[in-house]
């Protein structure tokens, strides 16, 4: 398996600082790179594009702050989303439920045991 660029890295590195608060555009940019050169090698590499990880990353902040049991507009303005309603679309994206069914209560134990697990992978470096 080929390493990523160390462009791709730090993209995802700062994608990850940001708690995928980061515009493309930006990135791009803070990297001397066109966002079509960015989108091309971040998929190719990361497998995703820039834009869909920094929304699994934001994704990961509010499923914390849900299995907390955090309100969800609470949640929502925490981790960067434009308004109660954008959370429950990314919701119903990535975990098929509504912010009000992503509770610990609600979950089965295998789903808790994967949270907990997908956790480490979406850690900033030190």
């Amino acid at each position: 398996m080929r390493t990523p660029d160390p462009e791709v890295i730090a993209a995802w590195h700062r994608i990850l600082a940001s708690g995928g608060q980061v515009k493309v555009g930006e990135l791009a940019e803070s990297l001397g790179w066109s966002r079509k050169r960015l989108w091309a090698r971040f998929e190719s590499q990361i497998g995703l594009t820039p834009k869909r990880a920094a929304m699994l990353v934001r994704f990961r902040c509010a499923v914390g702050g849900l299995l907390a049991g955090r309100p969800a507009a609470d949640v929502a303005a925490v981790c960067g989303y434009t308004d109660q309603a954008h959370l429950c679309r990314d919701v119903a994206i990535f975990a098929d439920r509504t912010p009000g069914a992503l509770h610990a209560d609600n979950l089965p134990v295998i789903a808790l045991d994967r949270y907990r697990a997908w956790g480490t992978f979406f850690q900033s470096p030190g």
